[in-house]
């Protein structure tokens, strides 16, 4: 956020941000940002506290509206992960899953990105000081591109791009670069996932590795999810 993060401290008072200073895990507040998904029994506690001190819940990231990363787990045997890494691996408290704030508890609003940006934070607080709802993008990267005039990197280049079924959010980046979108903000408005999935198969992705694409940092969201397993059911066949 850099010099942003001034404005914002001229607007609320900050009451627990570990990194700026202030540690008050327990403070009732107006407005709460929460990161991170809910990963071990620790974090379903605490997420309940904060519910209840918090008059809005606003969940930010990738991990905390989709499970992020961490939600690899959730498509393999995560006990067996444990083993196999761990000398000690009764010691290490983690549950099986890797799941969104807003499944275990309400949440007022999802920012998603990995990671989002200051500007997305910044509108959020002001709209909510100011008593409006938070305006946040549902559009596609691929609407991004056009209003960026960015060549379109799977039509001119054949490369496979997430960017059909993508929240725009990123200012369209990586394919303003040439590169294919990776779905770091989830899925859009009204995806064609299976579509896409198809079109990935006909650019020459084998159906794991069009798996891979819709299994990632977003993998966990239900319309990435059923994608990515129908096409890694398909490899497996």
């Amino acid at each position: 956020m850099g010099e942003d993060f001034l404005t914002l401290a001229q607007l609320v008072d900050i009451v627990h941000f570990a990194e700026a200073g202030p540690v008050n895990p327990d403070a009732s507040v107006d407005i709460a940002f929460i990161e991170g998904s809910i990963s071990t029994p620790e974090d379903m506690e605490r997420i309940r506290r904060i519910r209840a001190n918090s008059r809005y819940l606003i969940s930010i990231g990738a991990c905390a509206t989709a499970g992020g990363l961490q939600a690899l787990r959730n498509f393999s045997n995560a006990t067996e992960w444990v083993a196999s890494i761990y000398a000690k691996p009764e010691y290490v408290q983690s549950l099986s899953t890797s799941t969104p704030i807003a499944q275990h508890v309400k949440v007022d609003l999802e920012l998603w990105g990995c990671p989002v940006t200051g500007p997305q934070v910044l509108a959020v607080v002001r709209a909510l000081l100011f008593g409006v709802p938070p305006w946040y993008e549902k559009d596609k990267v691929c609407l991004e591109c056009k209003r960026r005039q960015t060549v379109c990197v799977m039509v001119a280049q054949g490369v496979p791009c997430m960017g059909p079924v993508t929240r725009t959010g990123c200012g369209a980046l990586c394919p303003s670069f040439g590169r294919d979108c990776y779905a770091c903000y989830g899925p859009a408005e009204n995806p064609n996932a299976e579509s896409l999935a198809r079109r990935l198969e006909g650019l020459g992705l084998s159906p794991e590795a069009v798996a891979r694409r819709f299994l990632f940092i977003n993998g966990a969201a239900p319309v990435f999810a059923e994608a990515g397993l129908k096409r890694r059911e398909t490899a497996h066949d």
